[in-house]
């Protein structure tokens, strides 16, 4: 039978999603363990495909709207994504400088916000992104065009009211997670190929304490894939698999940052930072920790600056150039200045914490440091210039 098929009494995507809602039912009445667990694995994986199904239905019918088609400038993109009314327009001002429209009633800013913010020699845009409610997964208020812009993020700064529940943070995450957003998290170190023959290839490359063998083929078989390569090189979990199989997964940082904390007490403040990780309190409307902000902001997105120096001058150290990658190589600077470069790349001369003495001539796969100093020396006609 087929995942997704129409009803009588309505369309595809309300019978799509009467069936996720059974199917989450029944997972809650499940227990859990050894007997019940491939029966499980074969629930969430139906329930995945449902619910992407029925995701790229609403996108089709949901209308584009104003303001969401924001031009990406600068090195890197950090979008506001919140309740209404928790502060994001302040908080965009304090950062950049850009008015947005805020006000005590809820659902002040209905389009996306841009504005850019200058840190480290870097230029950060940021998006203020209007206020999303429960249900936006699912198609709620413009919580697609607003979970859709969130997907093009560096970064998402879940801005939270201080004085409200904290409960608000599990929600807004359950929302980003239903939209195939994993937040704080590594993708996960699986290899899946689909195959035409041959059967289940399963290799098991580190010790597995939560899946096995029959668990990932019940799993392939509700996504009607008989023939496959799994490798796992993880202890993996079945949802992260499911994520492999469905492939359409974002993976980025997230920092949760807890405005209006002038409100609060001080023990409060401390409850919190002590319970929950990527925590920052701030106060936009007294303008109290924003420097904090941005040093977090810097940190979590792993900017790197390289300064460049030109044969015969001194390095320009006015605008370095912006690479976001944990671990940047001199292959990866010449990409991002030219595509060509490194058909005509010699070596490099390196100034700064990744040379073993200054200058060092260096290779293509020498890894640079934050504010190295790079000069390439180019072959051309076969002479090194």
């Amino acid at each position: 039978a087929k995942l997704l098929k129409a009803d009588k009494g309505g369309g595809e995507g309300s019978f799509a999603q009467q069936r996720i809602t059974a199917i989450e039912e029944e997972m809650a009445r499940t227990q859990k363990n050894k007997a019940t667990m491939s029966h499980l694995c074969a629930l969430k994986a139906r329930k995945a495909a449902l619910v992407r199904l029925v995701t790229e239905q609403n996108t089709k019918k949901s209308s584009t709207g104003e303001g969401f088609e924001v031009r990406a400038t600068g090195d890197a993109r950090v979008g506001f994504i919140g309740f209404p009314s928790v502060g994001k327009s302040t908080l965009l001002t304090a950062l950049t400088g850009v008015y947005s429209e805020a006000a005590d009633y809820e659902f002040t800013t209905l389009t996306c916000v841009p504005g850019v913010m200058h840190h480290e020699g870097a230029k950060v845009q940021i998006l203020d992104l209007p206020g999303i409610i429960e249900g936006a997964k699912d198609g709620k208020g413009r919580g697609r065009q607003v979970m859709a812009a969130a997907r093009s993020c560096d970064l998402i700064l879940l801005v939270l009211d201080a004085t409200k529940p904290v409960t608000h943070k599990i929600i807004i995450e359950k929302e980003l997670h239903g939209f195939g957003i994993r937040l704080n998290q590594e993708p996960p170190n699986i290899y899946f190929k689909r195959r035409d023959k041959g059967g289940l290839n399963y290799q098991s490359l580190k010790k597995q304490t939560r899946i096995n063998k029959e668990m990932v083929a019940v799993i392939l078989r509700e996504y009607k894939i008989m023939h496959a390569d799994v490798f796992l090189k993880c202890d993996a979990t079945e949802d992260q698999l499911i994520d492999v199989i469905e492939g359409n997964r974002i993976y980025m940082p997230c920092l949760h940052v807890f405005n209006k904390i002038d409100k609060i007490s001080r023990q409060e403040m401390d409850i919190l930072a002590d319970h929950l990780p990527h925590f920052l309190p701030i106060s936009a409307f007294v303008n109290w920790n924003i420097q904090g902000l941005k040093d977090q902001i810097w940190s979590y997105m792993h900017l790197t600056r390289i300064y460049t120096k030109p044969k015969g001058k001194l390095p320009d150290f006015s605008e370095p150039v912006i690479l976001r990658k944990r671990r940047i190589s001199v292959q990866d600077f010449c990409r991002r200045i030219h595509k060509r470069l490194m058909e005509d790349f010699k070596h490099a001369l390196v100034w700064g914490q990744s040379a073993k003495h200054n200058p060092q001539i260096v290779g293509a796969h020498h890894m640079l440091m934050d504010e190295d100093v790079l000069q390439v020396v180019k072959r051309i006609g076969g002479v090194a210039e």
